[in-house]
């Protein structure tokens, strides 16, 4: 399968959009953690080699890219917490997430690129989804680099203060080691009570205090 390309971008530029931003999400899945989202608008005179969906790039590359990334793109990240997660649900959290990243661009965006197949509300401008966009679209590609390697990188913050959870491998997803420990050990403040996994463990009474 061919990688990601500036075909969404140039179509939405040759309609009159300059600021075309890509925007992902990261961390709808896992038992812990915040969920974390990145809005990119690219310089098409500038644009890193080797962008792809972050799923399929090594960690040491991710981290390259992103790097790459911050030197020549306009990039936000931003995320809805472990709290918003369970008040909300994980979809709006991520949307919510989305909406955050969007509005601490550096500069306004007038045209979005979402991953997915819904659009958030409430954005500040017109937007398009796009079905397995972090496999399609530079814009969206570099918006799931950066917001795995932000989210990643929280994760393993919160492993040294959560020790036994393999967060700084696993990044909160529910892992045999992370099920394990969570039997073992309990939930702790990070983890998402309304996942049933972390529920179970809440409701046989086990509970870890920072």
């Amino acid at each position: 399968m061919d990688g990601p390309d500036d075909s969404f971008e140039a179509a939405a530029r040759q309609r009159g959009c300059l600021r075309v931003a890509g925007v992902d999400e990261v961390g709808r899945g896992p038992l812990a953690g915040p969920v974390t989202a990145a809005a990119v608008i690219l310089d098409p005179a500038c644009v890193p080699d080797g962008l792809k969906d972050s799923k399929l790039l090594r960690p040491g590359r991710r981290a390259e890219l992103a790097a790459l990334l911050a030197d020549c793109a306009e990039i936000a990240v931003a995320h809805a917490s472990v709290a918003e997660i369970d008040r909300l649900n994980i979809l709006q959290a991520a949307h919510l997430a989305m909406r955050r990243a969007v509005a601490a661009l550096p500069r306004a965006a007038d045209h979005l690129l979402i991953d997915g197949n819904r659009v958030p509300d409430a954005l500040p401008c017109p937007a398009e989804a796009v079905i397995r966009g972090d496999s399609l679209c530079f814009s969206i590609a570099a918006a799931s680099i950066v917001a795995k390697t932000a989210r990643d990188r929280i994760m393993v913050d919160l492993a040294q203060q959560f020790p036994g959870y393999g967060w700084e491998t696993n990044a909160g997803y529910g892992s045999r080691q992370h099920l394990e420990a969570l039997q073992r050990l309990g939930a702790t403040p990070h983890h998402r009570r309304s996942f049933k996994p972390v529920y179970n463990i809440l409701y046989q009474g086990k509970i870890v205090t920072p």
